[in-house]
């Protein structure tokens, strides 16, 4: 005959008489990188057209190829600067984080909130 093992119940499934599980997290508020690349992305190739239609115009050289050859060149330090930026936006973040303790809630109470109000 096997031993009989008695089930455990899932992390949101509490019985009735156990207390509730509880966990230590840490809250921060850290960024996105993406974002921050794309801006600097975006600051790159403003600054780009600055340089490019914002300076006395050469003979040699057609405005739209000055843009593209800068538009490279400031996108890609652009990206890099931003990056960096969010970095150390990010070991702030870091360094402000808060401990908190959550408590799992029971799934058999149903949620009544007033979105449910008119369903009687």
């Amino acid at each position: 005959m096997a031993p009989e093992e008695t089930p455990t119940p899932a992390p949101g499934n509490q019985t009735g008489n156990e207390p509730p599980a509880r966990r230590n997290i840490t809250v921060r508020r850290a960024p996105k990188f993406v974002p921050f690349m794309i801006l600097g992305a975006i600051v790159g190739a403003i600054v780009a057209a600055i340089i490019a239609y914002g300076r006395p115009a050469d003979p040699a050289f057609d405005a739209s190829t000055v843009f593209g050859f800068f538009l490279v060149a400031c996108a890609a330090g652009g990206v890099i600067l931003f990056s960096i930026l969010a970095l150390v936006l990010d070991r702030i973040s870091v360094k402000r984080s808060q401990r908190a303790v959550v408590e799992a809630v029971p799934d058999s109470v149903p949620d009544e909130g007033p979105e449910h109000d008119g369903d009687r």
